[in-house]
């Protein structure tokens, strides 16, 4: 029996685009960053891994802060099938010119194993 590929779509159900869901993720969810990422997570009731992203005109125009976005939401889409299920995360980029898709990968992976082990008890934040 072989085991299921990881699905790498990344439809509608799973992004986070109303400001209440980014609010509530802000107010009562945990964070953690690094060099690349800011990374807020939430336990949400859905069961799924969900994400939005916030790129701020700090990052400059309309064409940096959309490349941002895409690198953000690439490497969610490429490594859903890794993190935690059953989170609401919000994806910040720092401030930095050497973004990578690469970056943002490890980041996310490495930042949402911490925000799980922090609502699991495991680790104090």
């Amino acid at each position: 029996m072989e085991s299921a590929a990881p699905d790498f779509r990344f439809p509608a159900a799973l992004r986070l685009k109303r400001s209440d869901d980014f609010q509530r993720i802000y107010d009562n969810g945990r964070r953690s960053g690094d060099a690349h990422l800011l990374l807020f997570a939430l336990p949400n009731p859905v069961g799924m891994t969900r994400a939005g992203f916030s790129v701020s005109r700090k990052h400059g125009g309309a064409v940096q802060r959309n490349r941002l976005k895409r690198l953000l939401r690439e490497a969610f889409r490429l490594n859903r099938h890794l993190l935690p299920a059953g989170f609401d995360f919000v994806l910040i980029p720092r401030q930095r010119e050497d973004f990578t898709l690469e970056n943002f990968a490890s980041s996310l992976r490495m930042l949402a194993g911490k925000l799980q082990r922090q609502f699991s008890g495991r680790e104090r934040p």
